[in-house]
């Protein structure tokens, strides 16, 4: 990761926010590509809106990874003199035609076969570039400069381009000569036209042909693909090299022996696809292919974690905010609910005080919808790349999340507890707030994988947020409910939490207050409330509400593995 040592430490950017460079932004994004050591890299124009150094120094980057054994494929524009010298293959599409393909060197003399002089000091491909752009604005079209790589046929000269085309002549022809033959030619190119194109339909292209026996393979090594001819292949361009000549005698050329001479790129109509080329040579040994991840499972989850640790430390408001937001609720609820009166009211008002802390961390989570929605983008193009796992995402950011959580429910339970003088066990006060928030903010993580923004996000939020606290037993206990509905009672994320706070309150014989000078004692107030009281619920409480939390995780893991590809519409 060489390429990426200098811009270490340092904030990306974004469009509010001043980070690295263009330059360093596209190194960055290839580091993020090549972290699996790739076989095959596809980069889409990786040196747009770069200025000449670097764009110099990307393609310099890009070229070393093609030497270390990667396939890299780019497409770029307009590439400057220095990093056409570091391209190994070149093609030239126009239009969705081919208009040339073969090594960056012999486009001069690609140009010179049409026949089209390079100026002197001018770039070749530039110069191919211009010719091809000359023939679209043409009425005559780049279709002809595609048969021309295709076939051989030359292509019609341009009207302003007919006296100039003399200056081309070899050394051995007179250019009065070829100046005529040229103009023969364009007086009367469709009959030229005509007979090239029978000559070339009447050339058999297909796989089974007796010309195409042969095999023309791409072959990698420690640079980019590189096309190379085959012995067996040489021999049969060796016996028809008669036929190659009698057609190069009639004004076009067919076969890339006599196009490019000693050039392994072909570009005529003699490069046909063998399906031997698609067959790996075993030599009868076993291929393997490379790890599909570059780390281990645990090496990807320590790597994950080590991250958002870091992406914390840098954005400290997420979990800062909520820590404040419970922090000075506790101490809203410690002054608003202390002392109760030992009467109904008061029972009342305790009842009311457990109801409003389970909806206080429900709420406190929705803050997590846009956070993850934003990072979502991260994560599909990372995972598209193998970078990591979806599993290994999901467990590091459990991890990642539980202390800030304890924390969290900790803040809020101690300055409660001992203000409130609330009954029972204090570790199971906290591990009912704690877990509680746990589910909770698996359930909004899971929301806000499936939504497509944070507007859709809140509102699904807070609709379940509303139902579930409607259903949780506070209005109507659970057998009040109508039957049809009782499940929403089961599947509420409030309901559990609301029953472990009042057992761990009321699971016990002392009086909380007087009806007519009769004592209420705490499982009176459990029975009325159709809660149970055994010992055995308040552990089940907490197994409920931690397999609410496992199975959020469990689908928010489901949908980024198999909802969330980077597909293009």
């Amino acid at each position: 990761m060489e390429l990426i040592k200098s811009s270490r430490n340092t904030y990306i950017g974004d469009e509010g926010t001043r980070g690295v460079s263009g330059g360093e932004r596209r190194r960055v994004s290839i580091g993020v590509d090549i972290i699996h050591g790739p076989s095959l890299l596809f980069l889409d124009e990786p040196t747009s809106g770069l200025d000449s150094t670097n764009a110099h120094s990307v393609i310099e980057k890009v070229h070393d990874i093609a030497r270390s054994g990667s396939t890299v494929i780019l497409t770029i524009h307009q590439p400057s003199s220095r990093i056409q010298l570091l391209l190994d293959h070149l093609i030239i599409l126009a239009r969705g035609q081919l208009m040339f393909q073969g090594s960056p060197q012999d486009v001069a003399l690609h140009l010179s076969r049409m026949p089209r002089k390079v100026p002197k000091g001018e770039n070749p491909i530039e110069s191919l570039i211009d010719v091809i752009q000359e023939y679209d604005q043409n009425e005559v079209g780049v279709e002809v400069l595609a048969e021309f790589a295709r076939t051989g046929v030359k292509p019609p000269p341009l009207s302003n381009h007919q006296h100039s085309l003399s200056t081309v002549a070899p050394s051995h022809a007179p250019s009065s000569h070829l100046s005529h033959r040229f103009d023969d030619k364009s007086l009367d190119f469709s009959h030229s036209s005509q007979v090239s194109r029978r000559a070339v339909d009447e050339f058999d292209h297909s796989l089974r042909s007796p010309y195409n026996n042969t095999s023309m393979s791409w072959s990698t090594g420690n640079s980019a693909a590189f096309l190379k001819f085959t012995p067996a292949r040489l021999k049969n361009d060796h016996k028809l090299n008669n036929t190659t000549r009698n057609n190069a005698s009639a004004g076009y050329y067919t076969y890339s022996s006599e196009i490019l001479q000693a050039t392994p790129t072909p570009h005529s109509s003699d490069y046909t696809v063998n399906e031997n080329d698609y067959l790996t040579p075993s030599n009868g040994t076993e291929e393997h292919l490379g790890a599909k991840f570059a780390n281990s499972y645990l090496t990807e989850i320590w790597i994950l974690i080590r991250r958002n640790f870091i992406n914390i430390r840098r954005t400290p408001e997420l979990f800062l905010s909520r820590l404040m937001v419970l922090t000075f609720m506790g101490f809203m609820m410690a002054t608003m609910f202390h002392n109760p009166k030992q009467d109904l009211q008061g029972i009342t008002n305790r009842l009311s005080f457990f109801i409003f802390t389970v909806c206080l961390f429900f709420f406190s989570s929705n803050d997590a919808v846009p956070a993850f929605i934003q990072e979502r983008f991260i994560f599909i193009r990372e995972t598209s790349h193998n970078a990591y796992r979806a599993s290994t995402y999901t467990i590091a950011g459990i991890i990642t999340h539980m202390p800030f959580i304890l924390l969290q429910a900790a803040s809020y339970a101690v300055i409660v507890w001992f203000a409130l003088k609330l009954q029972g066990p204090f570790l199971y006060f906290l591990l009912v707030l704690f877990v509680s928030l746990l589910s909770t903010n698996s359930f909004v993580v899971f929301v806000s994988s499936v939504v497509p923004n944070y507007i859709l996000g809140y509102a699904m939020v807070i609709a379940f947020t509303a139902l579930f606290f409607l259903f949780c037993g506070y209005f109507l206990n659970s057998h009040d409910i109508p039957r049809y509905w009782r499940w929403m009672n089961i599947i509420s994320t409030m309901t559990y939490p609301y029953e472990g706070l009042l057992m761990n309150q009321y699971q016990c014989n002392d009086t909380f207050g007087y009806i007519d000078q009769v004592p209420i004692i705490g499982f009176q107030i459990l029975d009325s409330l159709h809660i149970k009281t055994d010992g055995r619920r308040k552990r089940t409480v907490v197994l409920i509400m931690f397999g609410w939390a496992v199975l959020y995780r469990i689908l928010f893991y489901l949908v980024l593995r198999f909802a969330s590809k980077n597909q293009r519409s």
